[in-house]
């Protein structure tokens, strides 16, 4: 990912695979709905650092910060290659 429409878009992707709505993931975050609804659909110009590792937590998800053109594990390339 290397933008935060795409992280958005991602994020989005796996609260509605857990089942979760905007409300119920905002509140265990301790962000406003509306917050998180424009993060996912890309119409924020910025979405703090804090905010986004508590809703990443909520879902079960984390953030690796790799150098950029740098290959991933085996397992990343074979998602990556999935998902194209």
């Amino acid at each position: 990912m290397q933008t935060l429409q795409e992280l958005g878009e991602a994020v989005a992707e796996r609260r509605k695979a857990l089942g979760l709505r905007q409300q119920a993931v905002a509140e265990q975050a301790g962000i406003t709905p509306e917050s998180l609804s424009r993060f996912e659909r890309g119409r924020s110009a910025e979405f703090g650092s804090r905010k986004l590792l508590a809703v990443l937590a909520v879902l079960g998800m984390e953030l690796n910060v790799i150098r950029s053109g740098q290959s991933g594990t085996l397992d990343e390339l074979r998602q990556e290659r999935n998902q194209a």
